[in-house]
């Protein structure tokens, strides 16, 4: 029985200053994701990134709270790789059940010289404010964008 309730979601919309090209080499790139993947006052060690992008394939990395030096795991499988415009997998604990875990789609659309990234992640409620997960990922895509700037 499933344990995740998939009907729970949010949604975030950036306009980025990067084509979808560049966008999508941040979210696929080991070197960029340790960059940029973590909210802020936490890092991404580039040795504790892994990926391999390609539908089933999985990925993990490790975010380091800057302050106490927490470490939280995250991974996940690739359910969906279409470059440079779309991305699906799945976000929970490494070695976890992927039918039984949140998911993550990132939408790229080209917008003149820009991307226009819709990002929505199901399995969880998120809201503005939560201090949790929807307030980690927005700060993850603010440094997101300035990584791209």
């Amino acid at each position: 029985m499933s344990k995740t309730d998939m009907t729970q979601a949010f949604t975030m919309i950036r306009n980025l200053d990067a084509t979808p090209q560049q966008v999508w080499h941040a979210w696929t790139d080991p070197d960029a994701i340790s960059d940029w993947w973590h909210p802020r006052d936490t890092s991404t060690p580039r040795e504790e990134v892994e990926v391999d992008v390609r539908v089933g394939g999985h990925y993990i990395y490790t975010m380091v709270n800057d302050g106490t030096g927490e470490r939280v795991v995250t991974g996940g499988v690739y359910k969906e790789v279409i470059p440079p415009k779309r991305l699906v997998f799945t976000w929970g604990e490494p070695g976890g059940d992927p039918e039984d875990t949140p998911v993550v789609t990132v939408t790229l659309e080209p917008d003149n010289n820009a991307t226009l990234m819709t990002f929505e992640l199901r399995g969880f409620s998120g809201q503005p404010g939560d201090g949790f997960v929807y307030d980690g990922w927005d700060e993850a895509l603010d440094v997101l964008e300035e990584y791209l700037a």
